[in-house]
């Protein structure tokens, strides 16, 4: 019996000894949770990785230590899930990462290069962050990481969007790069892309295309950008890009200029609804009426173009205006034409002195009052009517006429007409010799 018990005492006590370093106690520079499968090692200034984790690590968090270099250090831990070094001295992601890791953080370190290998098996692998770092290029493999939905390339030294980015992402920040153009096609394949963020970059412009298969797009960073808004040449699809997606565009490209690609030819004024006010619109119609009147005393000339009357001062028109009475019929231009009645046109001018004496010519010579008959329309007589009338009215102007001289009138050539017909009767009542 008492061997026995001695036998079980030996037994706990080697236990006691070798288990510790079997299963694994949290190391004492780390603090663990979950049944040790937590630990949380940051902050520490830790160069080396510390002893007695365990290798079901699910979660390991390594930042702000001084870390340089970790590769094949940590490919034991078959089971890791989250993988957290940021914010240390590492050149390179460390090489053979377990396949399990579902999220890996390298934020803040001396990344220069973003390799093929360093992500080609990552399977699992669903959010990728190396930002802040410097990285130059970023070399992703075709079908590989299938499972990625945010990729965080931010605050590095890019030039060229990465090509061969996951179909299935969702999350793309590449903000605070050197990014000024995007290769052919490299946006193509992400469908399921809702988030992208490019600000803060050198962009010029974006290709033709190269937002189109973006339909899931929700949202789009592109302020802080070097847009070049004059190039009419690649400038406007981004432009009309932004103005017909449903996504919404933090700082839309040159929002706060003029297109220059957009025509310059100003459009015809649309009536305003201030426009169909009572007021505005006895307004306008005062200035036409006004227009309208304005050039009454050119109505000779355009409604009868072989016209040619007699010049008189412009004071004299400005202070009496010409006086059309009679009817608005035209004159008859052609004896084929349609014959009217006859309407009468008198035209009177005045002396300027008569409204203002003052204005008269300095040279002291007036302008006697002179009346115009013009007769239009078919007159029974035509064949005895003169076959001009502009001609007549041109050689009354030509004959030179005292001050008291008027222009003979229609009593005037019928007094004229009775005498001679008096004479003709007289000379026919006579006796023959």
């Amino acid at each position: 019996m008492e061997y026995h018990i001695l036998n079980t005492s030996t037994c706990l006590l080697v236990l006691l000894v070798f288990i510790p370093t079997g299963l694994g106690i949290c190391p004492s520079s780390c603090k663990c949770s979950g049944n040790d499968r937590n630990v949380d090692c940051s902050g520490r200034n830790l160069t080396v990785l510390p002893q007695g984790l365990q290798d079901n690590l699910t979660y390991l968090n390594l930042s702000f230590n001084q870390f340089v270099d970790l590769d094949h250090q940590l490919t034991r831990f078959t089971n890791l899930r989250t993988l957290d070094i940021s914010n240390n001295w590492l050149k390179n992601v460390p090489a053979h990462l377990p396949k399990s890791l579902w999220e890996l953080y390298a934020t803040n370190n001396n990344i220069k290069v973003l390799q093929k290998l360093d992500t080609a098996y990552q399977w699992n692998l669903r959010v990728l962050d190396v930002s802040r770092n410097m990285v130059e290029r970023a070399v992703l493999i075709n079908n590989t990481l299938s499972s990625l939905k945010f990729l965080n390339l931010s605050s590095n030294k890019l030039w060229t969007v990465p090509t061969n980015m996951p179909y299935n992402i969702e999350t793309v920040d590449l903000s605070n790069n050197f990014l000024s153009q995007i290769l052919p096609g490299t946006l193509v394949r992400l469908q399921h892309l809702t988030s992208l963020y490019l600000h803060n970059n050198k962009f010029s412009y974006i290709p033709d295309k190269a937002f189109d298969q973006l339909s899931q797009l929700q949202v789009v960073t592109l302020y802080n950008n070097p847009w070049s808004c004059s190039d009419n040449q690649n400038i406007p699809y981004v432009l009309q890009w932004v103005q017909g997606t449903a996504a919404h565009v933090v700082g839309a490209p040159c929002a706060d200029q003029p297109s220059p690609w957009a025509s310059t030819t100003p459009a015809p004024a649309q009536p305003t609804a201030l426009d169909s006010s009572p007021m505005i619109k006895g307004t306008k119609a005062a200035d036409r009426e006004t227009s309208a009147v304005a050039p009454e005393p050119t109505k000779v000339t355009k409604t009868h173009k072989q016209f040619k009357a007699k010049e008189v001062t412009p004071l004299a028109t400005q202070s009496h205006p010409v006086l059309f009475p009679g009817t608005d019929r035209p004159l008859l231009h052609s004896p084929d034409g349609p014959q009217e009645a006859a309407a009468t046109r008198t035209i009177h001018v005045q002396d300027p002195t008569e409204g203002n004496a003052s204005l008269a010519p300095a040279t002291g010579s007036s302008t006697t009052p002179m009346t115009l008959s013009i007769t239009s329309g078919m007159p029974t007589n035509y064949s005895k009517m003169p076959q001009s009338t502009t001609a007549t009215l041109r050689k009354e102007e030509a004959t030179p006429s005292a001050p008291d001289a008027r222009v003979p009138s229609c009593a005037s050539r019928w007094e004229m007409g009775l005498l001679l017909y008096l004479a003709v009767l007289h000379a026919m009542a006579l006796p023959v010799d």
